[in-house]
């Protein structure tokens, strides 16, 4: 378990954390840090509790708004998916049914053809296709 010195609000706190996570753990300190020296400047002194309290809240806030677009997201992603499948269906019947109307007129060809066939063959012997 490594520990990382951080200051908060112009205060050191050791904490802990996993190895390999010392840097990121002091680049969130270092964003609560500047939230709680941004409120500072906007408000004043008002306390440290208060300001820090304030830049919690307005962390949880913006996860909040994360999550809700997240799963908004998720939700469209979901729907672009069953969209996709039903596209996908379509495109599927659509092409069969193309298929079909091809085979369909080859085979009135193919019966043409034979009855052509049949009237030439009793006139002058020239067969077609």
């Amino acid at each position: 378990m490594a520990t990382v010195n951080a200051t908060i609000a112009g205060r050191q706190f050791r904490l802990a954390c996993e190895d390999g996570q010392e840097d990121h753990l002091q680049a969130l300190a270092k964003s609560i840090d500047q939230r709680i020296i941004d409120l500072r400047a906007k408000f004043g002194e008002i306390g440290d509790t208060r300001l820090t309290v304030m830049a919690a809240l307005m962390l949880a806030d913006e996860l909040t708004e994360a999550s809700h677009k997240m799963r908004r997201m998720e939700e469209e992603i979901a729907a672009l998916q069953d969209a996709r499948v039903v596209s996908s269906d379509r495109a599927k019947a659509a092409s069969a049914a193309v298929v079909n109307a091809f085979n369909s007129a080859a085979e009135r060809i193919e019966g043409i053809t034979r009855k052509l066939n049949q009237t030439v063959g009793n006139g002058s012997g020239t067969a077609i296709g």
